[in-house]
């Protein structure tokens, strides 16, 4: 177990809108596991335009932040440097204080997915599919680029999103072939299918999953569980959710925040499968 961070007790996620995260639940969580009695995480609504004042603002108090849309690419030019994963998307959702005060950025969503995926079983696949684009599918094209071995078929809704998950594609070393929405169905013969969409976009897409279908990774945590997640699960197919991927996330944001590790998974995790049945 590595030391703890001396002198920096504050964290808060940021984002617009923010109320509805469950980051200060599962950080809390684990500072209540770890005994960190001391530590403090809050949550600030801030937008691209009030992000620079607040970063001014911080003191040495700040061990570090959680991001949100709309801030996670905003934030990059705040920063004194960003990891390679982090530069790999153009994104970074945790940023770092060090002891000699940098600010370093960093992405949990991609190794976040990894570990929500292996904690599954799934640790390598020959093919997968991806529905929709944007933010979220461009983390999971870098994270299927780590243990997908042939082609990844994203189903999009326009040229020009199938342009850019393309791009992704070729930046991150993946080979993507795009196909329209109309055939999202034709996703569920991949052995991984990464939902990326808002909630309700797949509903009408679960009666089609096939009989013996393979892992679903749905990136919603609410509502949850999702129509098509339901209706995988009934026909047997594994089912990888929001939560996993939020708690997996988490966690590497705690240990680099507070400088203690291993972050407490399961007690994270309870404390999130609380907060959300109880709204």
């Amino acid at each position: 177990m590595s030391s703890e961070v001396q002198g920096r007790h504050r964290a808060a996620v940021l984002g617009s809108p923010i109320a509805h995260s469950l980051s200060p639940v599962l950080h809390r969580a684990a500072y209540t596991e770890l005994g960190l009695t001391g530590w403090e995480y809050g949550r600030h609504e801030i937008d691209e335009a009030a992000l620079p004042g607040f970063m001014a603002g911080l003191d040495g108090a700040w061990a570090g932040l959680s991001l949100t849309m709309p801030l996670k690419r905003a934030v990059i030019p705040l920063l004194d440097k960003i990891s390679d994963t982090a530069a790999s998307v153009e994104a970074v959702n945790t940023v770092v204080f060090t002891e000699d005060g940098q600010r370093t950025g960093d992405n949990t969503d991609i190794p976040g997915m990894l570990a929500a995926l292996r904690e599954r079983g799934v640790r390598q696949v020959e093919q997968a599919a991806v529905l929709g684009a944007g933010a979220t599918a461009s983390s999971a094209l870098a994270a299927l680029s780590r243990i997908c071995a042939g082609e990844v078929t994203a189903y999009v809704r326009s040229e020009a999103r199938a342009a850019e998950m393309r791009g992704w594609g070729e930046r991150l070393g993946v080979d993507v072939r795009t196909a329209d929405w109309s055939q999202a169905a034709a996703a569920f013969e991949a052995p991984l299918v990464i939902a990326t969409t808002p909630a309700g976009t797949t509903d009408a897409l679960a009666a089609a999953v096939p009989d013996q279908p393979g892992t679903l990774f749905d990136v919603l945590y609410e509502p949850w569980p999702t129509t098509l997640a339901t209706a995988w699960g009934a026909r047997g197919g594994a089912v990888v959710g929001g939560l996993d991927l939020l708690v997996h996330q988490a966690v590497l944001q705690v240990e680099q925040m507070t400088g203690r590790s291993p972050a407490p998974l399961e007690a994270m995790r309870a404390a999130g499968e609380a907060a959300l049945a109880g709204r």
